[in-house]
């Protein structure tokens, strides 16, 4: 597989905190990763350490096959399009100007792709209005839009739904899902609203106190957080007698609990149990959740 970012052992520590703590990490080209984590998690210092706002204290890490602490670092970041906490435009000028502004410092030759770049993120009717007076919603999708005035593969994104309204939240979404399909861009997502990134994301990587505590797929996710039917019964060998003989799918959890994963027939499975002398005590449906398994990973308390 082709990664289009990989940190190794990734360390960065302050006077009096360890906000990184060897972070291994690995984002796949043409996916979403979803980046999750506590407040105070070190989910935005990566973020600076990859855009160069600040320097890594021990490990590497390498973006598009080029090392941190190469030459040719600056001509890879050269692909990274980024929104760090909010966006970077000048409020006392329109749309049209800001992303003007951002083709003059990245040295780009003209402005014809401004009127796509406007359309792509909604902004094309925006005309002299300053962005001062832009909803949330329109400051973050102008932000996008400066960030992707130097053509970027890799687009990364610190909590862009801060903050947004459900509307806001939807167009954002599209835009990111239009962006990564149509386009083929890698997009990095820092987010607190983990439903909303499971709406998103291909990848995932969950980080707790600096580090990585785990690394997975959508599919794997899915897997690991599928609906069950969790059956409470009075002889747990009679129910996987039962089960055994239907071709289900399950999991014991304890002498009395396991979790079905099938769409079962009630009448017909407590029919087949008391054939055995087995009753069933109760039964309910299970759907975990990302953020339950982001919790069961890291424990409790307030997450971002």
């Amino acid at each position: 597989m082709e990664y289009v970012l990989t940190t190794n052992c990734l360390s960065k520590k302050y006077r009096h905190s360890q906000a990184l703590n060897n972070l291994t990490m690995h984002i796949p080209k043409g996916s979403i990763y979803g980046f999750v984590g506590r407040n105070g998690a070190g989910k935005t210092t990566l973020i600076r350490l990859i855009c160069g706002l600040q320097a890594p204290t021990s490990g590497h890490f390498s973006l598009y096959g080029a090392q941190n602490d190469s030459k040719n670092m600056i001509k890879a970041r050269r692909q990274i399009g980024a929104v760090v906490e909010t966006p970077s435009i000048y409020l006392d000028m329109t749309a049209e100007d800001n992303l003007r502004q951002q083709c003059l410092i990245l040295g780009l030759p003209d402005f014809t792709g401004i009127p796509e770049l406007l359309q792509l993120v909604g902004l094309s009717d925006s005309g002299k209005k300053k962005t001062s007076h832009f909803s949330l919603g329109m400051k973050q999708r102008l932000g996008i839009a400066v960030a992707l005035c130097g053509d970027p593969d890799f687009l990364i994104l610190d909590e862009p739904t801060n903050g947004l309204d459900p509307q806001g939240i939807v167009e954002l979404r599209e835009l990111i899902l239009r962006l990564n399909r149509e386009r083929g861009i890698t997009v990095l997502i820092s987010s607190h609203i983990l439903d909303e990134l499971h709406r998103l994301a291909t990848h995932y990587g969950i980080i707790d106190q600096g580090h990585m505590v785990k690394e997975l797929s959508a599919a794997e996710l899915d897997a690991a957080c599928r609906k069950c039917v969790r059956m409470e019964v009075t002889d747990m060998k009679a129910l996987v007698r039962v089960l055994d003989r239907i071709h289900v799918d399950y999991k014991i959890r304890s002498a009395a609990q396991a979790d079905v994963y099938a769409k079962i027939n009630v009448t017909q499975i407590a029919a087949a149990l008391s054939r055995e002398g087995c009753e069933i005590l109760s039964m309910q449906e299970k759907d975990e959740s990302l953020e339950s398994y982001f919790l069961s990973l890291v424990g409790g308390g307030n997450h971002a």
